[in-house]
């Protein structure tokens, strides 16, 4: 009986205990939600109490109560520098300044169409489309014509009139890549043609310049394997319908043509020694075939071994090029390759080099130098026996870059070209020359740049050239004395895009001829109106001077060309 009376009252101690313990957590409950509380009046006032919950944790000496801190390392950073010195060029600006407007959105979408004109009679016409048959395979095909049909400058200064001037340039290309387990295949095969008129004082006429290339590369692409290589033929032909002085220097009204069939071939092995060091073997050889008005033949071959050293500090470069020519340029030329680089504080690099090599003269480099110029020989190679330089480089801010760099450059048989007097004196007029001599020159330049975020870049250059020549000093009309450039790129909102810079070349006078300096303000524009649609302008020449990127042909005035560009 009494244990029945025991057993009944533990029951109901545990009965009020459950009975406490549900009263006090609905009571916490409520306390903690507002909406479920009662309000508070003058007589009663609910009062929340809360205290930490502190748990405990099994085998609490096991558990670290401070990690273990680790003090931050900053690692050196991988830093490649453009530190190659500027080589002594002519203007490789084009005749026709059309705007060329940026296809960053090409990546994504595989097609681009772009149609534009200007006041000049200016017409911009490109298309591009990718194809991709599988993830390996790539073909790319374009389309373009560019050019101008107005009247430029006084070109008959005795009349005052102007030049009824045209030029247009046509291009297709077909590029088709395939990628390999262990290496990659290209094959590209492009067409072009140049249709413009001459001047009528200089025994104008219709010029036209026809160029077909074939292109078959193979290149390794295991960056670890011991041994890379790199190799391709190129097939370059190249037709000149117009070149009055070849064989025929006392004529200048001939009108036969010339023809350059060029077979280069380059190859590129190498390996690694070890960490740091690499060695490097390549060559090219170049076969010439020339028909028309003249039959010959040549050939040049150029090696270039070198021998690499790379470590957290220095950067080495040591090799030399060996140059033959067999045919009408029987040369043997051996020049410097070589580099040397410190880096110190992540951020400044001194750098010294010496370096040269051969610059073949064929039609496509001609075309460059001068469209109107003429033959009255084949030219040979242009070589660089010496282009010796030291400079320094450093980001003493962020996004801040500068650049110092001085050096001696000494060129033999230099190509540039020059007025038609000079060579056959007494003659009252004629086309622009080639012509070749020995020209030395010393150099002093600097370059910095800056750029916050996307939203605005600039950069700026200038490089002082003081040239002389070995014994035709007429060769330097033409040469850059004096060039400077400033850009400055504005992107202020993701669909406008504005970009304004300013050109200037200026040039020696050498006897009584003093070539203008150009000095060239232009702006493009780039607004997206749609996706995938966006309109493009360009203005050139906003100052309307007058000067000349080619000897003796006047260049636009001031000239606007607009269009829009689609993306598919």
């Amino acid at each position: 009986m009494k244990m029945a009376t025991n057993i009944m009252t533990l029951k109901a101690t545990f009965c009020a205990t459950i009975t406490i313990a549900a009263t006090l957590a609905s009571t916490s409950l409520r306390a903690q939600n507002p909406a479920t509380q009662p309000k508070d009046t003058v007589m009663n006032r609910t009062v929340v109490v809360e205290q930490d919950y502190i748990p405990e944790i099994e085998d609490a000496r096991k558990v670290n109560v401070l990690p273990q801190v680790v003090e931050p390392a900053a690692s050196k950073k991988e830093v490649r520098y453009a530190t190659a010195a500027s080589p002594a060029a002519n203007i490789p600006t084009g005749t026709l300044p059309s705007y060329v407007a940026p296809e960053t959105q090409a990546v994504a979408t595989p097609g681009f169409v772009r149609a534009g004109f200007g006041n000049y009679g200016n017409v911009d016409l490109l298309g591009n489309y990718l194809f991709r048959p599988s993830t390996r395979d790539k073909l790319n095909v374009r389309l373009g014509v560019e050019g101008m049909n107005g009247r430029l400058g006084n070109a008959l200064p005795e009349t005052g009139e102007k030049w009824k001037s045209h030029h247009y340039r046509t291009k297709a290309g077909l590029d088709y890549s395939h990628q390999f387990d262990q290496f990659d295949l290209d094959v590209a095969g492009h067409f072009g043609l140049s249709n413009f008129n001459l001047l009528p004082m200089l025994d104008g006429g219709n010029q036209k310049f026809t160029s077909g290339t074939f292109r078959v590369a193979l290149r390794s692409t295991d960056e670890a394997a011991t041994l890379r290589f790199r190799g391709e033929t190129n097939l370059l032909l190249y037709g000149r319908k117009l070149n009055p002085l070849m064989d025929n220097a006392n004529a200048p009204t001939g009108t036969t043509g010339i023809n350059e069939t060029l077979l280069r071939t380059k190859v590129a092995v190498s390996g690694d020694i070890s960490d740091g060091q690499s060695v490097t073997v390549t060559g090219e050889m170049s076969n010439y075939w020339y028909g028309g008005q003249t039959s010959k033949s040549y050939t040049a071959l150029d090696l270039n071994p070198s021998y690499a050293l790379t470590g957290d500090e220095w950067r080495l470069r040591a090799g030399a090029h060996i140059d033959l020519s067999f045919g009408f340029d029987k040369l043997i030329r051996v020049a410097p390759d070589i580099m040397v680089q410190y880096l110190f504080s992540d951020s400044y690099v001194l750098y010294a080099q010496a370096t040269g090599g051969k610059r073949l003269n064929d039609f496509r480099r001609l075309e460059t130098l001068s469209p109107y110029a003429a033959m009255d020989e084949l030219p040979t190679a242009t070589y660089e026996q010496l282009n010796a330089a030291i400079g320094f480089k450093a980001s003493p801010y962020p996004a801040v870059w500068l650049n110092l760099t001085g050096g001696y450059q000494r060129l033999t048989n230099d190509l540039a070209c020059v007025p038609f007097p000079y060579i056959y004196v007494g003659a009252a007029s004629g086309p622009p020359l080639f012509y070749h001599d020995d020209t030395y020159n010393y150099y002093l330049g600097g370059q910095v740049s800056y750029a916050y975020k996307d939203l605005f870049t600039v950069a700026a250059s200038y490089t002082y050239r003081n040239w002389t020549a070995d014994s035709e000093e007429f060769l330097l009309v033409m040469k850059p004395e004096s060039e400077a450039s400033v850009n400055i790129g504005i992107h202020p909102i993701p669909a406008l895009r504005v970009d304004v810079g300013f050109d200037y070349i200026g040039r020696r006078k050498v006897g009584d001829t003093k070539v203008n300096a150009v000095s060239d303000l232009h702006a493009n524009v780039g607004y997206d109106l749609f996706k995938g649609v966006a309109i493009y302008a360009r203005l050139g020449n906003l100052l309307n001077k007058k000067y000349a990127y080619y000897l003796g042909y006047p260049t636009e005035g001031f000239n606007l060309l607009g269009g829009l560009s689609f993306k598919f």
